[in-house]
């Protein structure tokens, strides 16, 4: 497998559009609450990328896909095709943003809660964003990708939830999936060595009960087999001379933008 390394000028452009794809999320986040259809909220965001930031949505006609954000609501592990049924008090919902800013992608996704929702889909969500925490601070020359799947899937596990293995993170930069594949479970000193100048993403989905999922008719939207709750956070990073720096930070994250 080919792994891109990138350039300074490569890691500068993709900063910004890392940064563009973080600020959609914090821009959206008023606008879900009870009563909202993620098709308004995808007309939202389109707008916002295209008219505000003067970027590009990438999912939109990306292999066919028709909308410009996926949205992935309850038992909907990812790309949800975002339409016209309006949210409900206690769901759970995944926003996932790519934009593509000067030919380059930033990708990031978060749980959102809409209304109240139930202890354990609190808990599901909060201990999938610690996955990803757990995962990105590993993130340094000389890891391995295996690294990072064992201590998604112990985190996990511990807690009494799967990870889904259909799914993983991916390589980006100009290209909107690259090597390397990064999967969320895995042994330790096992897969290939991270080096400075790799960008990829890091996209832990929990399921709170089975791990197995399947793709609905539209080919597009993955649920869980039995109906249980899933979850997904996203960040897009860089692995630098001596650890990481995350390109689609947010203000309520609770990690360093650069590890110390």
């Amino acid at each position: 497998m080919t792994v891109t390394l990138k350039t300074p000028e490569d890691i500068a452009k993709m900063r910004i559009a890392g940064k563009l794809a973080a600020d959609v999320l914090e821009m959206i986040a008023d606008y879900v609450k009870p009563g909202v259809t993620t098709e308004e909220l995808d007309r939202i965001c389109h707008d916002y990328i295209v008219n505000e930031q003067k970027a590009i949505p990438a999912p939109l006609n990306y292999k066919g896909f028709p909308k410009s954000i996926c949205t992935s609501i309850n038992h909907v592990v990812c790309h949800g095709i975002p339409n016209e049924k309006p949210l409900k008090d206690g769901d759970t919902l995944n926003i996932d943003v790519t934009v593509i800013k000067d030919g380059y992608h930033g990708d990031t996704s978060r749980m959102f809660h809409v209304g109240t929702v139930p202890v354990w889909a609190e808990r599901l969500s909060q201990v999938t964003q610690e996955c990803m925490y757990k995962a990105i601070e590993l993130v340094k020359p000389g890891c391995r990708l295996g690294d990072i799947g064992e201590v998604i899937q112990k985190h996990a596990e511990k807690n009494g939830f799967s990870v889904v293995r259909e799914f993983c993170g991916h390589g980006i930069g100009k290209v909107f999936h690259e090597e390397p594949q990064i999967l969320h479970y895995g042994r330790a000193g096992t897969g290939m060595e991270l080096k400075a100048g790799m960008t990829f993403t890091i996209e832990p989905m929990i399921n709170q009960g089975k791990a197995d999922t399947k793709v609905l008719g539209d080919g597009w939207t993955a649920i869980t087999k039995d109906r249980k709750l899933s979850a997904q956070w996203e960040h897009t990073l860089l692995v630098t001379d001596t650890g990481y720096e995350i390109f689609t930070l947010r203000s309520d994250d609770t990690i360093p933008r650069v590890s110390a």
